[in-house]
């Protein structure tokens, strides 16, 4: 067993970002260990060796799997191979656990301990799966407060050690500031600015963005909003434009790869149900969430819900703060009616602002730091 050697799997953007800041600090802190595995642009920037790129497992609902499922089972059994015969320290999941508890429960057969950063989400759908986690993981690190209760009286080690995005995003922002990095001269969004945030994979942005485009296209003829589309990277450009030809009127400024910047230098946002809501509530920015699905993956998951709500911020506050429009509701003059009100609604945006702030507080760790120690103590036990 080489203790030396980290292995990680990271899905898809969110994953990417959240694996970032424990590889970066991993190097700072444990800098004979090395870190190698599927991962994305932001882990190899902090020194990830990527065998896989993650993107190649970001894929959108039930439905959407099936065609790539064979493409996935064949990299699960190349890495699986890999990994076995060449054992590493550890083994850490980062998120996607429908690829990697299975992955984890063989390499636990095979004595290699195992880490899953970010509990699969058993609190909001799939409960049954708590069983697949008892045989997968030795320690689960949980980023939301409520979450390690959920695994008492089972096998599985959980610890909260709060939300990295916490620690990255500032508890006071500079919306003047995020503009002029981003190009706006100065009087430009003097009427608003409305952020659109449409998805990170390429099946949202297909189901999600054209609703997204029509209501800032409905809002910016009202009320003459600038409008930033955060683009998660750059292969999705082409197929956003493409979608905003449906609207010629609407002007757009194309911001790709800093949804940071985007939620910061604006007033509202449109987001797509996922960590972007998230980030959107830590950067304390009034929001609507909107989320469509294929409808066979909708049919399949929409009775397995345990919960109210989809967004991150309604889940952690216990009550709706935010409105969500799903599915059907989805449409551009919906999605601008809600988002209209809310601007016309300072008393509404300033509660949000003082829940937000109390989420920012409560998620508050030092998670980096915590994640790289139980990851290194797991590599050397």
């Amino acid at each position: 067993m080489n203790r030396d050697l980290v292995a990680m799997v990271a899905g898809e953007p969110s994953g990417d970002l959240l694996a970032s800041h424990v590889v970066a600090e991993l190097a700072r802190s444990h800098p004979g260990l090395r870190c190698a595995g599927i991962g994305g642009e932001r882990m190899r920037a902090a020194g990830f060796e990527a065998w896989w790129n993650s993107e190649r497992l970001a894929v959108n609902g039930f439905a959407a799997v099936l065609p790539r499922l064979p493409e996935l089972l064949r990299m699960r059994a190349r890495l699986r191979r890999r990994l076995l015969e060449h054992p590493p320290g550890v083994f850490v999941g980062v998120d996607a656990p429908d690829f990697n508890l299975a992955l984890e429960t063989s390499l636990r057969e095979r004595g290699i301990p195992t880490v899953h950063f970010v509990s699969p989400s058993i609190w909001a759908w799939r409960r049954e799966r708590i069983h697949r986690i008892e045989a997968a993981v030795d320690h689960l690190l949980c980023v939301f407060p409520f979450e390690p209760a959920l695994y008492e009286g089972t096998r599985v080690r959980a610890s909260y050690i709060g939300h990295p995005l916490a620690e990255v995003i500032p508890r006071q922002t500079d919306a003047a500031e995020a503009r002029r990095r981003l190009g706006l001269e100065p009087g430009e969004g003097a009427a608003g600015v409305l952020a659109v945030l449409p998805g990170s994979r390429a099946g949202e942005v297909r189901h999600i963005a054209p609703s997204f485009l029509e209501a800032a296209a409905r809002m910016q003829r009202e009320r003459g909003l600038e409008v930033l589309v955060a683009v998660a990277h750059a292969g999705l450009l082409p197929a956003l434009r493409r979608q905003a030809r449906a609207w010629p009127e609407l002007r757009v400024r194309w911001v790709v790869g800093d949804s940071h910047g985007v939620l910061e230098a604006c007033d509202l946002a449109l987001v797509a149900s996922g960590t972007a809501t998230l980030e959107c509530a830590l950067f304390g920015r009034p929001m609507v969430i909107g989320y469509r699905l294929p409808w066979l993956s909708w049919r399949l998951m929409k009775d397995r819900g345990y919960l109210p709500w989809v967004g991150l911020p309604n889940i952690l506050a216990g009550e709706g703060l935010v409105d969500e429009l799903l599915q059907h509701d989805c449409e551009g003059p919906a999605l601008a009616r809600s988002a209209l009100g809310l601007l016309d609604d300072a008393p509404r945006r300033e509660r949000l602002r003082e829940r937000f702030a109390g989420i920012h507080e409560s998620l508050l760790r030092p998670t980096a730091a915590l994640a790289a120690q139980a990851i290194a103590d797991a590599a050397a036990a």
